[in-house]
């Protein structure tokens, strides 16, 4: 995989007993091959890697780094100046209007935009200005009702311009808009066009344009296209899970020079997170997103209506498990938070515990109906004796409940690491590295 490519670069980099040429030249040629297999522009490539060796070669090591961090450093700068700035759109009353092809994922993208906007506790509504796609109007409006997002679109309407006029009278309320535009199977004069006019319509304050990460490098000739017509603010990547390319819409935003605003992560409506190129790059070279990871914990804290703090102090016992599982759950699987983390932090993880599975879920809160109240907020006591108790009140086997305890423990550590490293409590070689 790509992605993996650039982590076992640094890992490279951190194992050699010498760093000389012959490690940079080595080095260089992994990260071109890594980036070209990501899809990132060839040109892009050979300025990136060109720059990373000029510098390595020729600067001197920088006062309390030695010549691996020294290396890592270089690598870290010249890929987030490689990547350029990313898009904050601030908490205030906006409208926003979404373009893209057919098949980019636009419409789940407007319901994870609205959510994100709702759970910053903004008003948001999202407009279906889509009159092509038979299923868009059903979709958005699904996805709207099961987000508790305000829905407008007119069903039988052929007039995308009207309904967004239309749109925008009811919905004057409301903080955020969030408009679901058309899209083509090509970039067709007619499409176009329609972008025109309901951009001159909404005058929306944003306009992003939404790529999905296997595109490659027909991103760029999209991009082009829609920001010769309209203007484009931003872009969102879709499907951007770590098995997805990327690199061909991360050349476009670069090339055109157009900021990254969102990444889609995943499938569901919460893998959707704001770009950090910090952040972002520092995940892409193992060195984790504590940022991102903290701030996915209190979105998910706060749906479920938990305490952020007990939360990331990892002070919760077997009881709270009860309740939180299911926010863990929607943080994601053990092992994407894992991504977050600098190199896993040092934690080791049970393969058997890093996919958290709604079978699973049901089989941990049935052995929590097991247990006695003292277990429950003091899961030390739970030995051997009291496992075997357990698994035959529950009808399950010791192993799965040794399986909930190490789920407990493991979830415990992974939160009172983050809690430290949100306190700036890095290992030294980050902090020495800027992260």
């Amino acid at each position: 995989m790509a992605l993996e490519a650039l982590k076992e670069a640094v890992r490279k980099i951190t194992r050699s007993a010498t760093v000389d040429k012959a490690l940079v030249e080595e080095i260089v040629k992994d990260i071109q091959r890594a980036l070209i297999k990501a899809d990132v522009n060839v040109r892009h490539v050979k300025e990136i890697s060109d720059a990373i060796k000029k510098r390595a070669l020729s600067e001197e090591v920088l006062e309390g780094l030695n010549p691996r961090e020294h290396i890592i450093k270089i690598v870290y700068e010249e890929l987030l100046k490689g990547i350029g700035e990313g898009l904050e759109i601030p908490l205030k009353k906006s409208k926003i209007m979404l373009v893209g092809l057919q098949g980019s994922g636009k419409t789940t993208t407007t319901a994870k935009l609205a959510k994100y906007f709702k759970d910053k506790g903004l008003r948001t509504a999202v407009v279906c200005a889509d009159t092509w796609r038979p299923a868009a109007y059903d979709q958005l409006k699904q996805l709207a009702e099961n987000y508790g997002i305000a829905f407008y679109g007119e069903r039988e309407s052929k007039d995308a311009v009207k309904i967004v006029e239309n749109a925008l009278k009811k919905l004057k309320d409301y903080d955020m808009i969030i408009i679901d535009t058309a899209g083509r199977h090509a970039l067709e004069k007619e499409l176009i066009d329609e972008m025109i006019e309901i951009a001159k319509v909404a005058n929306p304050d944003y306009k992003l344009l939404v790529l999905d990460a296997a595109i490659g490098q027909l991103a760029s000739k999209q991009a082009k296209a829609f920001h010769e017509a309209i203007g484009i603010d931003g872009i969102i990547i879709t499907k951007f899970d770590g098995t997805a390319k990327g690199g061909g819409a991360l050349s476009a935003a670069r090339e055109i020079g157009i900021p990254i605003a969102f990444i889609g992560t995943g499938e569901k409506v919460e893998d959707f997170e704001r770009f950090d190129p910090a952040g972002f790059v520092s995940r892409l070279l193992g060195m984790g997103d504590i940022k991102a990871l903290i701030e996915k914990v209190e979105r998910v804290a706060k749906q479920e209506e938990l305490d952020p703090e007990k939360f990331l102090k990892g002070t919760f016992t077997l009881k709270d498990i009860y309740k939180q599982i299911e926010a863990m759950q929607k943080m994601g699987p053990i092992k994407k938070i894992f991504e977050l983390l600098p190199f896993g932090f040092g934690l080791k993880v049970d393969d058997n515990i890093m996919e958290m599975t709604q079978e699973k879920m049901k089989k941990f809160k049935v052995i929590m109906d097991s247990m006695t109240e003292e277990e429950l907020l003091n899961p030390k006591i739970i030995d051997s004796s009291r496992i075997r108790r357990i698994a035959i009140g529950s009808g399950t086997t010791p192993q799965d409940v040794k399986e909930l305890l190490r789920y407990y423990r493991t979830m415990k550590n992974v939160m009172k690491k983050m809690k430290k490293l949100e306190k700036g409590k890095l290992p030294l070689k980050f902090k020495k590295l800027g992260f």
